[in-house]
């Protein structure tokens, strides 16, 4: 494994680009699966604690989307994608109503709900305020999480 070299730089970076991020939060937007990676190169995938990192900034990116949304006046639908084997996978989604495909909103019968999560990140995601739900396919796990606070102004998985 590669020395990771300005990892300071590079962390101080994505929590600024985390809190002051602005989602287009009008009622002319609209979003079709729009989605923000924030370990794009992947490198939670070497590192349990740059793992966590990107975890926890996931979560508060999440949760300062869903402040923004306050003020939409549609419906929509977010949530956080966390992979078990692909950290740069990773992302937040926003998807409403849109002109490009009549897909809204989005049908999650295929989560299986009310699951563990792993030991890793467990302690990161409080299951008192997001509900947790997996989807598991023949090459990995990948866990759905909502906030339980805004459930009743978006649709929920």
């Amino acid at each position: 494994m590669k020395k990771f070299r300005g990892k300071k730089r590079y962390f101080r970076k994505l929590w600024s680009s985390v809190e002051n991020f602005q989602a287009h939060a009008d009622d002319d937007s609209w979003y079709d699966y729009w989605h923000k990676h924030l370990d794009f190169w992947g490198l939670g995938n070497d590192s349990l604690k740059i793992r966590r990192a990107h975890i926890k900034a996931h979560i508060l990116l999440y949760t300062r989307i869903l402040k923004q949304l306050e003020q939409l006046n549609k419906p929509y639908q977010s949530w956080v994608c966390i992979h078990d084997e692909d950290t740069g996978a990773d992302a937040v989604y926003l998807h409403t109503p849109n002109p490009s495909a009549d897909d809204f909103p989005t049908n999650f019968d295929f989560l299986k709900l009310d699951c563990k999560l792993p030991n890793t990140f467990s302690d990161l995601i409080d299951t008192a305020q997001f509900n947790v739900g997996y989807y598991e396919s023949e090459i990995e796990r990948v866990y759905y999480i909502q906030s339980k606070i805004f459930k009743a102004r978006e649709a929920t998985i």
